[in-house]
């Protein structure tokens, strides 16, 4: 039987996953390697002179730093931020269906960029890599966006909406890069590095 290659060199170490995103955690199923979970609150709290993707290179590193007391010589640890960036702004989760809804609203008819940062975190060095995948909406009319944040209740993204649920479906006219970056985590990039790391 032939093995998956990344999880064949992984077998001396375990990976962790720090987070508690069901796709991340879906992702990382679909690699077919093994890991656990781990979990250590932060305060995703960032310099207000960082831009795009220095906020989730910054965010993703500070959630690996409240792991540095506990991790083992033979662990990686992996964490990751995700930002959406739109006309110079950060548009982070949204608190309730007003900000969902005015998020969206800006959105809406124009291109943004998705910012995905993740850090592989050892007990020697930290590597953090970052993808950007540009996404553009269609006009979106003030019902189908309500409709969609009543209905999907999209708190917990950034840009308060999931390319995979019925808003990516009916509203995404173009994108430009990884398509599982704005998912939530650009996993090709995550084989490659975690590949290179054990070899």
């Amino acid at each position: 039987m032939i093995e998956n290659p990344l999880a064949k060199k992984l077998i001396e170490h375990r990976l962790i996953l720090a987070s508690g995103s069901p796709r991340r955690k879906k992702f990382f199923e679909d690699l077919g390697i093994e890991f656990e979970i781990r979990l250590h609150p932060v305060d995703e709290l960032y310099p207000n002179d960082l831009k795009a993707a220095e906020i989730a290179i910054y965010l993703a590193q500070l959630k690996a730093s409240v792991f540095k007391d506990t991790l083992k010589t033979n662990e990686i640890l992996v964490t990751s931020d995700t930002v959406v960036w739109h006309k110079e702004q950060s548009l982070a989760k949204a608190n309730d269906e007003n900000e969902a809804i005015e998020m969206l609203t800006k959105l809406s008819g124009d291109w943004h960029e998705v910012i995905s940062a993740v850090s592989f975190t050892t007990t020697e060095k930290q590597k953090t890599v970052s993808a950007t995948t540009k996404v553009k909406f269609c006009p979106l009319t003030r019902e189908e966006i309500r409709f969609y944040v009543s209905k999907w209740k999209p708190f917990d993204k950034a840009g308060a909406y999931g390319i995979q649920d019925w808003l990516g479906a009916i509203g995404i006219e173009a994108i430009e890069g990884s398509y599982n970056n704005v998912v939530g985590l650009p996993t090709h990039i995550v084989y490659k590095t975690l590949t290179a790391m054990v070899d």
